[in-house]
């Protein structure tokens, strides 16, 4: 769990430090809004393609391996970053970027659901995934040191750095699984099956319209501060700390509530959206920093329950054997939505201003909430609405908690 989230901390940090250097890569390089809006989409265009086959290979040849591939391949581009000159080299760079991070997300829940039981999986992931909102708080951190000190170029190479060393941590680290699962035992057709599964593209249209909201905030939320309140980069970017915090708390928590609900993904997804979504349309209004920041925190805190919600059941009921794929296909909808939210709330920004581009957020909870109705709400029901050979068959010599691991 440790070395999970700090790898993902690592993730984030490569993807979101753009969002707080947009405004300066976009001075530099003569971009306007909209292009700059498009070298973020392009980021999730590329690591949308590579969720599905990133999944297959981790089942395929190995989670670890697949994982260790990511993690340098990643890190690599993220340096490139700094050497971008123009337009056309930058969304080449983050294409590439986009599809090296776009293979670990499948590895990365494989390689949990390896070593962890069903009824403590989600409690774990809570743990894990807690890394995604710190890693976005740590990126601001980051930038708001970095920015003034070696400026955007040398921010990229810096933290490309970061991302060598830890994957040597991570590769002798990493335990092994708790289960002996080869890495190609996947039973001939059972990809296929998943993907024809509409119960798990119900849990994927949910993580759509969470990342709709998330990434459309997270993308523009410094440059918004940055035009209306007259805030440099790095005030900006520390601005994003609380909002941070309170999704790493809030995916813990629901993390283990989610284990003790059965992962029901209406009590997860739907009271948290609907608020934020309320919440997010009436950005424009706040009349100062403080009521901004204070809404952005609820309404990331409470959207991050979403989250969970939209791998509740399936990482809990689904054989491992499969979990690279399942989880592919769930965060599928999560880049789709990053794919089309940034570019989104950029040309709305641009064209019609800040209050039709947050209304557009909006819509994200709606359909997160509609997908919640439509999954299926707890384990029967998903077992009933899975093929057998997918699922997770407990067997006899299942370890136990609390009992001699070395037995």
């Amino acid at each position: 769990m440790i070395l999970l989230f700090t790898v993902w901390c690592i993730d984030y940090i490569d993807r979101s430090v753009i969002g707080v250097a947009l405004p300066l890569i976009g001075k530099d390089l003569g971009l306007e809004k909209g292009q700059l809006g498009l070298v973020i989409s392009v980021f999730f265009l590329a690591y949308a393609a590579a969720q599905l086959p990133g999944g297959m290979l981790a089942d395929k040849f190995g989670a670890m391996r697949i994982a260790v591939i990511g993690l340098i391949a990643w890190s690599i581009f993220t340096g490139l970053t700094a050497l971008a000159t123009s337009f056309v080299t930058l969304i080449a760079i983050r294409i590439l970027f986009g599809l090296a991070q776009g293979i670990f997300p499948g590895a990365a829940m494989k390689l949990l659901a390896e070593r962890s039981l069903p009824d403590e999986r989600m409690t774990a992931n809570g743990w894990v995934n807690s890394s995604n909102a710190i890693g976005v708080v740590m990126a601001m951190i980051v930038a708001a040191i970095l920015l003034p000190l070696v400026g955007w170029r040398g921010m990229f190479l810096v933290i490309s750095i970061f991302g060598i060393v830890i994957t040597f941590v991570f590769i002798k680290g990493m335990p092994a699984p708790m289960h002996d699962v080869p890495a190609n035992d996947v039973a001939k057709g059972r990809t296929a099956a998943l993907l024809r599964t509409p119960a798990m593209w119900w849990f994927a249209l949910a993580f759509f319209g969470y990342d709709i909201l998330i990434w459309g905030w997270n993308a523009w939320t410094a440059t918004y501060l940055q035009e209306e309140f007259a805030l440099s980069p790095s005030a900006s970017a520390l601005l994003a700390l609380p909002p941070g915090l309170a999704a790493a708390l809030m995916i813990v928590l629901a993390g283990r509530y989610s284990d003790r609900i059965g992962g029901n993904p209406i009590r997860l997804i739907v009271p948290g959206m609907t608020i934020a979504g309320l919440l997010v349309i009436s950005l424009p209004f706040m009349p100062n920093v403080f009521t901004y920041v204070a809404a952005t925190t609820l309404i990331v805190g409470l959207a991050s329950s979403a989250y969970i919600g939209s791998f509740s059941i399936p990482i809990k009921q689904l054989d491992p054997k499969v979990t690279g794929i399942a989880a592919g296909m769930i965060l599928l909808g999560g880049m789709i939505a990053g794919v089309l939210s940034p570019t989104i709330v950029g040309f709305l920004a641009q064209n019609s201003g800040w209050t039709a581009a947050w209304m557009f957020l909006g819509l994200g909870a709606v359909v997160s909430v509609i997908a919640a109705y439509a999954a299926p709400r707890n384990a029967e029901a998903f077992r009933a609405r899975v093929p057998s050979s997918l699922l997770y068959h407990a067997p006899a010599t299942d370890v136990v908690p609390g009992k001699d691991l070395a037995k």
